[in-house]
């Protein structure tokens, strides 16, 4: 696939559907972790949208799985901050719209976890969602191994303070 527009000369990249095909099942996993079931759908395929603008313009394709968990990431941090910014309150008179109640098995502490910082968040879903070691989990967010250890043990640093806070 060289001599395409942006692409380095000598990079070979698969065909953007085989790279869906390998990751859309763990990317939509990923994803129901971090914002839920309801939301997941639609930044799965926020995230292969993104993913089919850049493909052509790729440098290089060493690592499209990270690459992928980057963009997912990042689309799921947008859903994160449109929901917190729906307004809670009355506006002159009108009433908000209530977000969607929470999915049936979406325990209290599965929303805490959405609330941890983006980076913990990631870490710990990777971590225990896909049950994935510390060094895969430092790869896909394109982090360290120590800094991917660093990120679970802060997010659940936080978890359990929040847990025994509440009780």
């Amino acid at each position: 696939m060289t001599g395409r527009r942006g692409v380095s000369p000598g990079v070979q990249l698969p065909p953007f559907e085989t790279l869906i095909d390998v990751h859309a099942r763990e990317l939509h996993r990923f994803l129901v972790g971090l914002v839920g079931p309801t939301e997941a759908e639609d930044c799965v395929q926020e995230t292969f949208m993104s993913a089919l603008r850049a493909y052509p313009r790729l440098r290089h394709g060493d690592n499209l799985r990270a690459w992928l968990y980057t963009i997912a990431q990042r689309k799921a941090t947008d859903v994160i901050r449109r929901t917190a910014r729906r307004p809670t309150r009355d506006l002159d008179g009108i009433e908000p719209v209530a977000p969607p109640a929470a999915p049936p098995g979406d325990d209290e502490l599965w929303l805490r976890v959405r609330s941890l910082p983006a980076k913990q968040r990631a870490a710990v879903v990777h971590r225990f969602v896909l049950d994935l070691a510390y060094v895969e989990v430092g790869e896909r967010m394109g982090i360290s191994e120590e800094a991917a250890r660093q990120n679970v043990s802060a997010g659940l640093r936080r978890l359990r303070r929040e847990v025994t806070t509440n009780d």
